[in-house]
């Protein structure tokens, strides 16, 4: 066989209460050898699914036609997935292929320690002791940049940061040397160095290891980076098929050049909407903030006779009525904690933070409790947030239920149904469980959810992550929108820093727990003062192969140096 992967005529349907839902239609795709194939498209385009049918995992639902031709690691025959028994896909999985699944909350056990988990994979596949297996996990974590692998391979998932729990992951992924690696947005969670530094660990499986990659992605710039060809999908068909090269030179099809354009991109529209909004403030008479930090310290207590972890290091912020402070900064750096401290989630140590007009410090939940109404929260990652039980009109319906707005979900269904259009959703989605809907549906969801009270203040815990590139432009359009029309202000927690200068009209940046740097976004994205700043606008890639290959080596020479 030719290529690593050959899909010919691929069809994926699925039986449903409404009728079967085709999911692929008549896909075909080939990953050559030492090549990378990017996937790209809107969120329910048939991108994982297609992923998924390479690995057989797929539910019993699922009725499946065409074939699907994988390459053996070992002596190169191909065998057809979609004909193996679950033996045989068992020794295929890990082996020949892996993947990297897009929510890791979700892929992780919470109940084993994730170096456990990662040594598990390798002595299924490899007669191998523990502590062999071990060394290797250990290996494999400092492979992808999780600091102190020693410790951290006896830690849990939930010990983890977001992208740190992605990082896991991806190890796992890579504990075997796999001919073939499925990557499903697996730089979703991570912020542009850490995304600078897997990508640059994918390119090195690629060129060093012989391994194909099908990478499945949004953010159009990591394309631009990693791919050497490109395969756009929408509504379940491949439209569009080109090198990467010239998909972004020369697109064909309409769908692609709307994907292109909806692109964020630093030193936008968004500075020019921030100076406007600065102006505005300024001319109204002045209000007190609605947060206000000083000497902030957030301390994790230790266990087991360990010492805390001071999360938060003495910083100074505050976000102004209508205002929009967005937060920057590595994965584990403390901008979770920020927001969670906001709302009253975590406990404040030392210093003072008061949260439209409460001190939290020492707070009583009781007095707290009719601030809550007025603050909503868009979580990191909705796969954890919402409750599986609940069908997505009962979970967007729930802080109305809560705080006594509406007595039932049929009382409140008519704003549930006015805020799943507002975030690009069909209201008939509402009648859906979170299983299924994809995983940037469900982050759309998790946005009604966080605006059914109309709040005063808004925490946005990476709420655009998710989201492919043509969604999260429409829902960075909204976000800016009912931020002019209902004046909340927002704490814009993201790891995109385009993103950020879209909406932000400050931006603070993290780093282990202290505050670096703070301004305007242009003044802190266009003039940056601090070297870490200047390291993260470098590790920030463009959707442009030629520029980012230009970029790349700029931030290679950057980290040597």
């Amino acid at each position: 066989m030719n290529h690593v992967l050959d899909i010919r005529d691929l069809e994926v349907t699925f039986s449903t209460d409404r009728g079967p839902v085709k999911a692929v239609d008549q896909v075909s795709l080939e990953v050559a050898p030492k090549s990378v194939l990017a996937v790209v498209g809107e969120s329910g385009s048939g991108k994982t699914v297609t992923a998924k049918t390479v690995l057989g995992l797929l539910p019993e639902t699922a009725v499946t036609r065409g074939v699907v031709l994988l390459s053996n690691r070992a002596n190169g025959e191909a065998h057809d997935i979609l004909s193996l028994s679950p033996a045989q896909l068992r020794a295929v999985r890990g082996r020949d292929v892996a993947m990297v699944f897009q929510e890791a909350s979700t892929a992780l056990n919470p109940v084993y320690p994730v170096g456990w988990q990662i040594a598990e994979g390798l002595r299924a596949h490899q007669k191998i002791s523990k502590k062999e297996a071990r060394v290797q996990a250990i290996d494999m974590l400092r492979k992808v940049g999780i600091p102190e692998p020693e410790a951290r391979v006896d830690s849990y998932p939930h010990q983890l940061s977001g992208g740190q729990k992605q990082r896991v992951v991806i190890a796992m992924a890579l504990s075997l040397n796999p001919g073939l690696i499925v990557a499903d947005e697996p730089t979703t969670a991570l912020d542009v160095t850490v995304q600078a530094e897997i990508l640059d660990l994918l390119r090195q499986c690629r060129d060093e290891f012989g391994a194909s990659i099908m990478l499945i992605t949004h953010n159009m710039g990591v394309v631009a980076d990693l791919a050497d060809e490109v395969a756009v999908m929408y509504q379940g068909k491949v439209v569009e098929r080109s090198s990467a090269t010239e998909l972004f030179s020369s697109p064909r099809e309409a769908y692609t050049r709307d994907l292109l354009a909806a692109v964020p991109k630093l030193g936008g529209e968004g500075r020019a909407r921030a100076k406007t909004r600065a102006e505005e403030r300024a001319a109204r008479p002045a209000t007190p903030p609605l947060v206000q930090a000083r000497g902030l310290e957030i301390e994790y207590p230790g266990r087991l006779g360990k010492p805390g972890f001071k999360a938060i290091q003495g910083i100074d912020f505050e976000i102004g009525a209508g205002e929009v402070l967005g937060l920057v900064g590595e994965s584990g750096s403390g901008k979770s904690t920020i927001g969670r401290a906001i709302a009253g989630l975590t406990p404040v140590s030392a210093g003072s933070l008061s949260v439209l007009g409460v001190e939290m410090l020492g707070f009583k939940e009781r007095k707290f409790r009719s601030v809550r109404r007025d603050i909503g929260f868009v979580f990191q990652d909705p796969a954890t947030s919402f409750n599986p039980r609940f069908t997505i009109a009962e979970c967007v319906a729930e802080p109305l239920i809560v705080h006594g707005v509406v007595r039932s979900v049929d009382e409140a269904k008519t704003r549930v149904d006015e805020l799943l259009e507002a975030v690009q959703l069909p209201a008939s989605y509402g009648n859906r469980y979170p299983h299924e809907l994809s995983g940037g549906q469900r982050q759309r969801a998790s946005l009604a959810r966080g605006l059914a009270l109309d709040p005063k203040l808004l925490i946005a815990d990476e709420p655009t992550s998710a989201l492919d590139v043509s969604v999260q432009a429409r829902v960075l359009e909204l976000f800016a929108e009912l931020q002019r029309e209902l004046g909340f202000a927002s704490l814009f927690i993201t790891h995109d820093l385009a993103v950020v200068d879209a909406l932000a009209d400050r931006v603070g940046v993290l780093l282990r727990g202290e505050l670096v740097e703070v301004g305007t976004s242009e003044q802190v994205l266009g003039s940056p003062e601090h070297p870490y700043t200047q390291r993260l606008l470098a590790s920030l890639p463009v959707p442009d192969p030629a520029e980012q290959a230009i970029r790349r080596e700029l931030w290679r020479n950057a980290v040597s140096g």
